[in-house]
């Protein structure tokens, strides 16, 4: 059985893409999965991030990863899915060829986003071209406020959107950019139990995610057959 593809993607820059694929992967790594990552965004902040978590842990890093762009990127992923149980994407920050491509190999987009109109309103690209590519797309709000009217007005807004919204909803929280600095996540720092909690939660709800949209899918194709 092939390994599962997220992309993470994002048009907007600064909503957190690349440090929730960091952050993902780890948990998914810590609860047994075989995790690779793959960063086709030109900016290489994930490799950046793996670069420093290699010399910090060596082969203890419980990840594979690797950089790469252009026409390879669909054959590398389908080679890392055979070999891995979960394969992350942190994709460029516009639709470029390499995100359509990363969208069109993944079983899922990933899609992080702030609590803004703004935000609300970039996000609307992304979410096209995944639905141009046939793939079911999952909204992950991000840097949520304790408290704000306006942004639970904007969250109030997201519906029209059309697409799922994960009940997991990520703080704004200093703890996530500070635990990358050393090549950790949250998940292994002990630096803030709260956003442990969070990505944890996040990657359990997002992989039973999957699993409903494998079962749908697969109870289609037996209505389809029958």
């Amino acid at each position: 059985m092939t390994g599962r593809i997220i992309a993470v993607a994002q048009q907007k820059g600064g909503s957190g893409k690349t440090t929730l694929a960091a952050h993902m992967a780890v948990a998914w790594a810590q609860m047994g999965h075989r995790v690779a990552t793959m960063d086709i965004d030109p900016q290489g902040s994930l490799s950046r991030w793996f670069a420093v978590r290699e010399a910090q842990m060596g082969n203890e890093s419980g990840l594979v990863h690797c950089q790469l762009a252009g026409w390879r990127v669909q054959k590398e992923v389908e080679n890392l899915a055979a070999q891995h149980d979960i394969v992350l994407i942190d994709s460029p920050p516009h639709t470029q060829t390499e995100a359509r491509l990363a969208l069109r190999a993944a079983d899922l987009a990933l899609i992080p986003l702030q609590p803004s109109p703004m935000d609300m309103w970039a996000t609307q690209p992304i979410l096209d071209l995944a639905q141009d590519e046939q793939t079911p797309a999952l909204l992950v709000l991000n840097r949520m406020p304790p408290r704000g009217a306006l942004a639970e007005a904007a969250v109030a807004e997201l519906p029209k959107l059309g697409v799922p919204i994960a009940r997991t909803r990520l703080g704004n929280r200093i703890a996530y950019a500070a635990a990358l600095v050393s090549g950790r996540s949250v998940t292994e720092t002990g630096g803030s139990r709260r956003a442990s909690e969070e990505i944890s939660a996040l990657a359990e709800e997002v992989l039973k995610h999957i699993i409903r949209l494998e079962r749908k899918t697969s109870s289609t194709m037996r209505r389809k057959s029958a």
